[in-house]
Order: structure tokens, then C-alpha cells, then sequence
């Protein structure tokens, strides 16, 4: 008999079957209420691997009456879906056919175009599939023809019948009970990272290496640690799971979550992203510690250096002290916003000459050099003195507003002191 995995064994035949995502599968989910009516339109599936993309799309296609192709985009060619075109309105498929295209995001646009006609008059039916973010990889014109439903990671409770019920799968197979330690299954459930696919394979790998005593497999939580390790990281360098995880962290730094900053960086240096990680976090020191704790940039800098220096594993101890006190710091955006301002009015065109008392004194000709009228102002005291430094046209545009921390406070009430001297200026 041939081999057949666990994963393609133990997949579910129904809806009913089909783990996790309640949200578009339950009693009244929006897509279970479609594949009901029987009238299928164009699908794409968004969602990491392992939660029930394929499963979904192989249970519609057993409910409807048309021939199911299936390629993937990994190997398919245009000539692979010219053959398919060719059986439509023939006797092999006088009615259309349903084409299950899996990762879809490595068709390029000619060949997601050339579907284009056949979905438009209904002669393909198109259920795709894809691990990446549709609206970045999915042509616009295929999107407009089909409906995006996105599948979840699951959860360990959800997960964790379809184990029990691999490893008792696994058992009739080996012609063996299988006698699990107390916490095998929940730590395969929970290890997984969501993919019922990983957990499957977990399960495979343990109960064939199991140890026998007569006909009672024995299996060790032990052994179960060793087989599903390192398996619930989710994380793709150039996929979303990147940039989800990066925001995740910036925004747990920002939101002063000393807790949630360790978690993501943990998940970042487990996945050896050290190069995202320093960068990420020098961004932080700058946009959201900033001017509340202007030291942070070259302590954070000091410590982005340790890392490289040290490398993996020990670049973790750099790094953690950076993430905790960043997220313990006081925050402040008030300089990167006053810039992001300014910048704004630059690209609106809002410039202006620039005053004639802030010019360079080479601006003149030799022998034609005229009076600047400008101030220096280490000559007054305090080192000040009132005059323009914006263009005429912005003459009173104020960009920067002071922070409420303490830092930025501080400078606050030391300038006005100083400038309420004169009676204020710009």
C-alpha cells in the first residue's frame, strides 16, 4: 500500500470537520452560508499554511458537478492553464470547470490575466489559495472577479482533537495502542504555531520512532518537545509575518508594554532576524522615545553595536536592555512630527526665498557685497536675539510643539525665560 501522510489521511471530508474559523465557517458564517447555496463564486483564501485552505476548497469542489483541476503556481505554466481553457465547452467540460489554484502569488500577471475572460463568463470557477496578503500579490483586475475570505492561525484548544485523533490513527496503523505521558498532546497542540498540518507531522515523526513494549507504543512528552520544536514559528522574511511582527513590536514599545516588547523581539531573534530587529529598534529610539529621553538614541546605538558584534545568541542581552528601557522611558514624538510638517509644506511648495540676513555672505559678487543686517546671537545675551529665520512666506509657521515630558518642559521654561526678555520674537 502506498504511503499516504497522516496530514492528507486525517483531512476533513465536511464542513463540520474543518477546525477553527468559526468566524467564516460557523452555523452562520458568511462562507459556509455560500458553499451551501451550491452556487460558487470566484474564492480566494488568504491565511497562513496548515489552516484549512485546501480542505475548504477540496469540500466545495466535491459539491459541485464540475471537473476540479488543480495546479499550483510553484510549477504551472501558461500552457498548463491553456490546457485547461481547451477542455471548456467540450464534453470533459461542457459546463465550466472549478480550478483550484494553490499559491496563487507566484503566478505573474500575464498568467493570472489569462484566467481573466473564463471567470468574467462564469466557464472557471477560480478558488485560490495564498499564504501572502491578496490586496499586494493578487492582480486588481482578478480581485474584482472573487470574493477574499481569510483563514486564521488556530488556537491549541482547537487543534488539539485533531491530534488526539491522529495519534489514534497512527496507533491502528502501526497495529499498536499508543500510550501518550500526561501533556503530549496538549504540548503538540499548543507547539504547532496553528498549522494542523505541522502538528500532524509531530505526530507522525513521534509515534513511528515511538518505543514498543509488546503492543503498547510509548510515547514521552520528552520526545514530544523534540519532535514539534521550533515548530510554531510563523515568520517569512519578505511576507507579512515580518512586517507583523516588526509593528508588534514598535507598537508594544510605544504603548510602554515592557512585557509585549520582549515577547515580539523573542520572536524576532528566534527566527534569527537580527539585521530587522537592531533597525527596528533604533527607529523606536528615534521616533517614539525621541526628545522625552534624547540619550536613548546612542545608548539604543550602543546597544544595536554590542549585538552585532556579539551575534546570536548572546545579542539577545544588548537587545533586551534596549526593548525594556525603551518601553519603560518616557515617550515623545514632538521633533520627528514637527519635521514630518515641514516636510509636508516643502513637497506643497510652501518655500520661499531664503532671508537676505541668513544668506551666505559668498552669495554677493566680489566688490558688491551688501549689508546682511544679520544678528549673531552668541553677541546677546542668554545667546539670543530676535529676528527671522523662516521665509516670508511662512513667517510664523510654527512646526515644533513642545512635549509634555520632563526633558522636553525643561527647554520649554528655559527659552521662554530667556526670549521673554525681549518680549518673545521668533
Amino acid at each position: 500500500m502506498p504511503y499516504r501522510p497522516l496530514a492528507d489521511e486525517i483531512r476533513p471530508q465536511t464542513l463540520d470537520e474543518v477546525v477553527g474559523q468559526r468566524h467564516i465557517l460557523g452555523k452562520d458564517g458568511l462562507l459556509r452560508r455560500i458553499i451551501d447555496s451550491g452556487s460558487i463564486p470566484n474564492l480566494i483564501f488568504y491565511g497562513p499554511s496548515g489552516t484549512g485552505k485546501t480542505t475548504v476548497a477540496n469540500i466545495i469542489a466535491k459539491r459541485t458537478n464540475r471537473p476540479l483541476h488543480r495546479l499550483n503556481a510553484t510549477t504551472a505554466s501558461i500552457s498548463d492553464i491553456k490546457d485547461i481553457i481547451g477542455d471548456i465547452g467540450t464534453m470533459l467540460a461542457p459546463d465550466g470547470v472549478l480550478l483550484y489554484l494553490d499559491e496563487i502569488q507566484y503566478f505573474n500577471k500575464k498568467q493570472q490575466q489569462s484566467l481573466l475572460e473564463f471567470m468574467e463568463n462564469g466557464k472557471i470557477t477560480l478558488i485560490a489559495s495564498t499564504t501572502e496578503n491578496p490586496y499586494f500579490y493578487v492582480y486588481n483586475a482578478v480581485l474584482s472577479r472573487a470574493s477574499v475570505f481569510e483563514f486564521k492561525p488556530l488556537e491549541s484548544a482547537d487543534v488539539l482533537p485533531a491530534v488526539e485523533r491522529g495519534v489514534r490513527l497512527m496507533g491502528a496503523r502501526l497495529g499498536a495502542e499508543a500510550l501518550c505521558e500526561d501533556g503530549v498532546q496538549q504540548h503538540i497542540a499548543s507547539a504547532c504555531g496553528g498549522d494542523v498540518r505541522k502538528a500532524m507531522n509531530a505526530v507522525e515523526l513521534l509515534l513511528n520512532s515511538a518505543r514498543r513494549e509488546g503492543d503498547r507504543l510509548l510515547v514521552t512528552l520528552e520526545d514530544a518537545r523534540m519532535a514539534a520544536q521550533r515548530s510554531a514559528m510563523r515568520y517569512d522574511r519578505a511576507g507579512d509575518d515580518h512586517y507583523d511582527i516588526l509593528s508588534a513590536l514598535q507598537k508594544s514599545i510605544r504603548g510602554s508594554d515592557p512585557d509585549a516588547a520582549c515577547h515580539y523581539l523573542a520572536r524576532l531573534l528566534e527566527a534569527g532576524d537580527l539585521i530587522s530587529a537592531c533597525r527596528r529598534l533604533m527607529v523606536i529610539a528615534c521616533e517614539d522615545v525621541g526628545l522625552a529621553y534624547p540619550q536613548i538614541i546612542p545608548i539604543v546605538k550602543a546597544c544595536v553595536d554590542a549585538a552585532n558584534l556579539l551575534g546570536l545568541p548572546e545579542a539577545r542581552i544588548p537587545l533586551g536592555d534596549a526593548a525594556v528601557l525603551m518601553a519603560t522611558a518616557p515617550k515623545s514624538n514632538s521633533a520627528h512630527i514637527a519635521l514630518d510638517h515641514a516636510m509636508a509644506d516643502v513637497r506643497a511648495g510652501k518655500t520661499g526665498d531664503y532671508p537676505r540676513h541668513l544668506q551666505n555672505r559668498h552669495a554677493d559678487s566680489a566688490g558688491q557685497e551688501r549689508e546682511q543686517g544679520y544678528r549673531y546671537p552668541h553677541d546677546f545675551p542668554g545667546h539670543w536675539v530676535s529676528q527671522q529665520y523662516l521665509p516670508d512666506a511662512l513667517a510664523g509657521k510654527r512646526y515644533y510643539e513642545y512635549g509634555d515630558n520632563k526633558t522636553e518642559q525643561a527647554a520649554r521654561r528655559y527659552w521662554e525665560e530667556i526670549k521673554g526678555r525681549e518680549g518673545g520674537g521668533t
